[in-house]
């Protein structure tokens, strides 16, 4: 009798697998496992056992996302990350930031903090002019500026939406610090608009400050 040899369950354990599905689901939002196989050039089941073991690590959590009205079959399960996932992303020594914004406070006073964050903006400016340097249209100035952003750990990506362009932010390294001091969030935004020109509109569309997965903004031709 010839016996029927059961192939193993297939499961690539490297790291960079681990770290492909953070950036996907980061990037991306809530997907299925087979969404994420497919991505990945993996089966889902391959997929799936990479994240329960990050399910075990908090730092994904499965969700069943409701059928659409008249669709039939099980509510497909969903995998996000979870608050806990932070800890894997750049955080820009969130904890030294915040420190500094309090003890600056403290010590100089609301007046003290706008003349320390009108300071960091005006060497955001600077650094970012030296990266569009010679861009000749809206686009491949976004882009720029999108690639400086990603460089500073904001997972930054621009993407054409009709005629405008997203810049769109998938991480906050200063989150934190954010928190600590809103006029931060307030004080790039300015940055964008200054830094993109007058030939360009910025308005901030999704922030996650305010509950949001990522921050986008809205880039069009004034």
């Amino acid at each position: 009798m010839t016996k029927i040899s059961k192939r193993p369950i297939e499961k690539t354990d490297t790291p960079a697998t681990r770290a492909k599905l953070l950036d996907l689901l980061k990037r991306r939002g809530g997907q299925s496992s087979a969404e994420l196989g497919q991505a990945l050039g993996v089966t889902p089941m391959a997929a799936r056992l990479h994240l329960y073991e990050m399910q075990e690590e908090g730092l994904v959590a499965c969700v069943a996302k409701p059928s659409e009205p008249g669709q039939r079959g099980r509510p497909v399960k969903v995998w996000a990350l979870t608050e806990g996932s932070a800890r894997v992303f750049p955080d820009a020594h969130q904890g030294l930031a915040v420190g500094m914004i309090e003890s600056v406070s403290k010590l100089f006073g609301e007046d003290g903090l706008k003349k320390l964050i009108a300071e960091h903006g005006d060497r955001q400016r600077a650094a970012y002019a030296e990266k569009l340097a010679g861009a000749k249209t809206l686009g491949d100035k976004v882009r720029r500026l999108a690639k400086a952003r990603d460089e500073e750990g904001y997972m930054a990506e621009a993407k054409k939406e009709g005629r405008d362009w997203l810049l769109v932010e998938n991480n906050c390294p200063i989150c934190s610090a954010a928190k600590a001091c809103t006029r931060l969030c307030a004080n790039e935004l300015q940055v964008f608009a200054d830094t993109l020109g007058e030939g360009a509109s910025v308005t901030r569309e999704e922030h996650i400050l305010a509950g949001a997965r990522r921050c986008a903004y809205r880039v069009k031709a004034a």
